[in-house]
Formats: structure tokens, C-alpha cells, sequence
């Protein structure tokens, strides 16, 4: 069994409010647990912070994270991951080459006095870091495909296979125009025949007009990326903070209107505490 759970699916910044209690305010973070596995982490934003709470401080925890891009609203969990207050715990980090400086340099400029209190150093876990960028890399009996993707700045994505499961975690991606179908060849390779894509869909067609800059696309754009990679199920994902619980309704029932959406077996949008378990006999 793989157990997919998010913890954290808006972008930009953590808004937690009356209006979006139902699909949640705290940035990106999915958990994939399997039993007898370490737990894969995709992204470090505030949603780590509750999954921190799912697990003992106990000096036991050993856990990998894959994080996209370096960007705050995927990183800024990292210091207030309780686990890794207890010595002992180990956090293996996977993420995209910098330009001008390590993945490792990087992560430890922003955590660290006057942007916060300590040093990532002196929390009591370890923290180990590794560059990924066209990589395969084993961890436990997951294998994990990296590739780059088109956003603002180094940044990722990951295709997760355990257990004859495939999850592909595609949380920033540039859409190249307002109309624009046409997705990278390493995007496409990377997503698919995926059972589950976790793909951005930040922006509305409007919206996307005024930020066609930002790094992000429609929710058309997404249904379009899973449709030509031919993708079982689509999560739509990294919610604009602006976007309350009814308008990720309205975007979800357009989504599953849209003709592209007709090849795929379903379309949801990505909340806070759902769970999705995927058992391997039920795969064909």
C-alpha cells in the first residue's frame, strides 16, 4: 500500500482564513508513507509543520524530502519540523542545482540570524543534502526520476515508482503562453501513464493574463499537461492564496468540464488532510 497525503497545497504564502478552511491555508507539502518505508516528503513549505505533528520526537525519525525549488512558500517548514528537534533524526534532501552556490549554502542562508532566531546547524537532527537535476535515484524501494521544469528559478519535478505506483509531483510549472498546449518533452516523459499527477493550477485564464510571468499556469493548462501524458488522476494543486473554497470549486467544475479532461479518470482539487491510498493488486 502507498498512502499519499498533503499536508500543505497553496502557493505563495500560507492564508489560512474562514474561506478556505475546507481545502486549507498552509503551502506545499505531500507525504508518501508506504509500510516498512522511510517517508517521502515532497516540499518543506508550513504544511510540514502538521505533518511534524503526525510523528514522534523521539530521536527515531528518518525521512527524505524532495524539494522542487527553493522558492519560501516550499521551504519555510524546514525550522519548525518538529522532529528534527530530537536528536538522531536524519532528513536526506533532494533538490535542484543552485546557480552561484550549493543546495546545501542555500537552504542555510535563509535559515540562520537576522531571518531566523538559530542556524539551520544547530538544530539537534541532521540534515544531508543532495543535487538532483536529470538524476535516478533509489530510495528504499521507490525509484525516483528528477527532470527539470519551467518556472522562475532552478526547480523540478519528481516521479515517484514504488510498489508498481507512480506519482508525479509537479507543484510551479510555466505555462509558455496565454494559449498555449505545448509542454516540454521532459515534462511529458516525466508525467507519463502517471496514476496520480500533483500538478500547479494557481490561476484562472484572467488571472493568468496579469501573471503570465510568475512562474505558474491556468487550470486549463493543467488538465491540458495531464491529458497529453496520458494521466490517470490529476490533483490540481498550489492554490492562489486569494482563491477561497468556493472559487477552488468553481475551478475543480470547470476543470472537469473541460473536453481535455474527458481521457482522464478524475480530477480533484488537493486539500489539507485528504488521503489517497493506492493498493498495488488494484493497479492493472
Amino acid at each position: 500500500m502507498l498512502n499519499v497525503t498533503f499536508y500543505g497545497v497553496r502557493g505563495s504564502t500560507p492564508c489560512s482564513s474562514d474561506a478556505n478552511r475546507r481545502y486549507g491555508g498552509n503551502t506545499s507539502c505531500v507525504v508518501l508513507e508506504s509500510p516498512g518505508q522511510d517517508p517521502i516528503l515532497m516540499d518543506l513549505g508550513t504544511g510540514l509543520r502538521f505533518y511534524g505533528m503526525t510523528v514522534p520526537c523521539d530521536q527515531t525519525f528518518v525521512g527524505t524530502a524532495l524539494v522542487s525549488h527553493l522558492h519560501w512558500d516550499h521551504v519555510q517548514g524546514v525550522p519548525f519540523f518538529s522532529p528534527m528537534l530530537c536528536e538522531g533524526a536524519r532528513l536526506n534532501v533532494y533538490g535542484p542545482r543552485q546557480e552561484g552556490c550549493s543546495l546545501a549554502e542555500a537552504v542555510k542562508t535563509f535559515i540562520q540570524p537576522p531571518y531566523f532566531p538559530v542556524g539551520l546547524e544547530e538544530l539537534p537532527g541532521e540534515f544531508q543534502f543532495f543535487e538532483v537535476e536529470n538524476d535516478v535515484i533509489q530510495i528504499g524501494n521507490s525509484t525516483v526520476t528528477v527532470a527539470p521544469v519551467p518556472h522562475r528559478g532552478p526547480t523540478v519535478g519528481y516521479r515517484v515508482e514504488s510498489q508498481g505506483v507512480v506519482v508525479v509531483y509537479i507543484s510551479d510549472h510555466q505555462q509558455p503562453g496565454p494559449d498555449s498546449t505545448e509542454v516540454s518533452a521532459e515534462v511529458l516523459a516525466l508525467c507519463a501513464d502517471a496514476d496520480l499527477l500533483i500538478h500547479d493550477a494557481q490561476f484562472d485564464a484572467e488571472e493568468f493574463l496579469l501573471r503570465s510571468d510568475w512562474g505558474h499556469c491556468t487550470v486549463e493548462y493543467a488538465v491540458e499537461v495531464a491529458r497529453q501524458a496520458g494521466v490517470k488522476r490529476l490533483a490540481l494543486f498550489h492554490h492562489d492564496p486569494s482563491h477561497g473554497d468556493d472559487r477552488v470549486d468553481e475551478l475543480l467544475l470547470h476543470a472537469q468540464q473541460l473536453e481535455a479532461a474527458a481521457s482522464l479518470q478524475e480530477i480533484f482539487a488537493a486539500a489539507e488532510g485528504l488521503t489517497l491510498s493506492f493498493e498495488a493488486e488494484l493497479l492493472q
